[in-house]
């Protein structure tokens, strides 16, 4: 894994709509230093990072990051009482017709 995906998932889910601007900002400066495409290792790790909201449009960043490696990264339903973006990571791997 790269250290840029390891420092980003090192630092846990992303903070909630209560965060200070400047912990957004630094969510949002390093997932954008994490070159694309990311590998499957990668792209699961940083499934693992969605935090309860959107966190003010970083999580739609980190989804599209999530979609440059190898899909489906969820390929089977996470559930209904799954957090909300890992639900949409699923949906749209297969409305994209990488699930069945």
């Amino acid at each position: 894994m790269r250290p840029e995906v390891r420092a980003f998932v090192v630092d846990g889910p992303l903070p909630d709509r209560d965060a200070s601007e400047k912990e957004i900002d630094r969510c949002a400066e390093q997932l954008e230093q994490i070159p694309k495409p990311v590998t499957s290792e990668e792209a699961r790790a940083l499934v693992s990072c969605f935090g309860p909201q959107d966190c003010y449009g970083v999580a739609w960043a980190l989804m599209h990051l999530i979609e440059t490696g190898p899909n489906p990264v969820l390929a089977t339903d996470p559930g209904p009482d799954a957090n909300e973006w890992h639900q949409r990571l699923f949906l749209r791997a297969v409305n994209g017709g990488l699930i069945p």
